[in-house]
């Protein structure tokens, strides 16, 4: 653990903190934005919001003006052990995703090696503003993975979900172990909201239903399903359609991606209540579908928001936002375009995005009574977005639009959980990279030395596609040439 942030003096749990004079956007009912407003943290709570606050004496008190407050962030999905591989996948498309780790490279993941992961990827969803956590965790081979994955979490301080699953196995089958039960026994049960619990697998849909008996275990236990949905030459609407007829379709059920159901699917995911988490530089670079977005508001599903892993992609959520709008109104385009329509007004906007990321992905966890929006009584989870060295963070005119365009990491400048100061001042508080590097570069080095040097570098490099250039009847190079004739 590192020192306190250098002239703030104790950042401790416990210390009460008042944001002063910031633009604080509460994610209320109303989607209430204060100007130059205080919010004061007392223990583990919001105590007030508003101006003019007063704050007790032995009281931090950060200067927010210029800042944006907002609630933190909630990833609903997110691998968090593959972190350790951060960039490598970074040209692979879905089924060389499916093939190095499904079929070939999965199975020789230690524990050390899944601890190694989730360190980092808790620690980076800090420093990013992610305060709460779905670690979609389908590399646990083995309890003694499962084990090495709570430890990691417990180790760096946040709100998770262990999302528990195994892709070396059917989930009829690692359901039903034995050491399953007690793991969620000794591990998960009466974590409170610190540590929650779902189960993690996807529907293939065989006709035989056979994953009826991973739902019936995850119902007994009282863990919602969260499954791969709607992914391109994976999963599909029969999945959809054999959760709904026979009775699994829940308010918390999540599915991931849903990018390429029909419209029938949509309907029973609307109906039962579930909701959908969008990954949207997933979808739009692995290739699940296009991003679900567009849909979901058709069918009036709820959305939140993830990265799904950092083999690819960003691990904060201020790309999650920007390429959510960005995808939906780019299919706003296309279409209306198709029809020879011009779009002249964007339905989906900043703010609606800006809610997926909090109080959406707090709605889908069952968490929105405790976090997802600044409100006396619910649980500080709060983000500062300011950097006075940044020339992009003024004028501060739209927040939401800010927040979503005009933001990123760098700019996250104080974050807390649970009411303790996690970072401050654009520096995390109490939390040292050192192990956390060193985990690593172990994992690293197995990595490398189990595959060889011709297969890593084979792994990160897949072949790239021959590409026929359309035959150009326009062969003249030279225009003056050409207009002086």
């Amino acid at each position: 653990m590192s020192a306190a942030t250098p002239g703030t003096g104790d950042l401790g749990p416990g210390r009460p903190v008042l944001f002063r004079d910031g633009t604080v956007l509460t994610m209320d009912d109303r989607h209430t934005v204060l100007r130059d407003a205080d919010v004061l943290v007392a223990g583990e709570h919001v105590e007030a919001v508003g101006h003019g606050l007063s704050a007790p004496d032995d009281a931090l008190v950060v200067d927010a003006t210029g800042g944006i407050l907002m609630p933190g962030m909630i990833d609903t999905h997110r691998h968090l052990w593959q972190t350790a591989m951060r960039g490598y996948g970074a040209d692979w498309t879905l089924t060389q995703y499916f093939v190095w780790y499904y079929l070939e490279w999965g199975k020789i993941f230690r524990p050390e090696d899944i601890y190694a992961g989730n360190l980092l990827s808790a620690i980076e969803a800090i420093d990013a503003g992610v305060t709460t956590l779905v670690d979609w965790s389908h590399g646990l081979r083995t309890i003694d993975h499962a084990d090495a994955a709570v430890d990691a979490l417990e180790s760096v301080p946040g709100r998770y979900v262990l999302a528990y699953g195994n892709i070396q196995a059917a989930p009829w089958e690692w359901s039903a172990a034995p050491e399953f039960r007690d793991f969620v026994n000794r591990r998960l049960h009466g974590r409170g909201d610190m540590l929650g619990f779902q189960m993690a697998f996807d529907v293939t849909g065989d006709p035989a239903f056979p994953e009826r008996a991973a739902f019936e275990v995850a119902r007994e236990l009282g863990a919602p399903v969260t499954t791969h949905a709607g992914v391109w030459g994976a999963t599909n609407d029969d999945g959809i359609r054999l959760m709904h007829e026979n009775g699994f379709m829940t308010p918390s059920t999540v599915y991931v991606h849903a990018a390429t159901l029909t419209p029938d699917s949509y309907n029973r995911i609307a109906a039962t209540g579930g909701s959908v988490s969008i990954s949207t530089e997933s979808e739009q670079s692995a290739g699940q579908g296009y991003p679900p977005s567009w849909r979901l508001r058709r069918h009036g599903i709820p959305a939140s928001l993830s990265m799904d892993t950092s083999v690819w992609w960003s691990g904060d959520l201020f790309s999650a936002m920007r390429s959510t709008l960005s995808a939906d109104r780019s299919r706003e385009h296309l279409e209306a375009h198709a029809r020879t329509e011009t779009v002249t007004h964007c339905v989906l906007r900043a703010e609606d995005v800006v809610d997926w990321a909090t109080r959406g992905g707090a709605k889908a966890l069952g968490l929105d009574s405790v976090v997802g929006s600044l409100e006396p009584g619910k649980k500080a989870d709060i983000v500062l977005i300011k950097n006075d060295t940044s020339p992009a963070m003024f004028p501060l005119l739209n927040p939401y639009g800010h927040v979503v365009f005009q933001a990123q990491r760098a700019d996250v400048h104080t974050v807390l959980i649970n009411g303790r100061i996690v970072k401050h001042n654009h520096h995390l508080a109490g939390i040292d990279l050192t192990p956390a590097r060193q985990a690593v570069a172990n994992t690293v080095t197995h990595l490398t030395t189990t595959l060889g040097e011709e297969a890593w570098k084979a792994g990160m490099n897949p072949e790239v596609p021959k590409v026929t250039v359309h035959d150009n009847p326009y062969t003249y190079t030279d225009w003056s040439a050409a207009n002086a004739k």
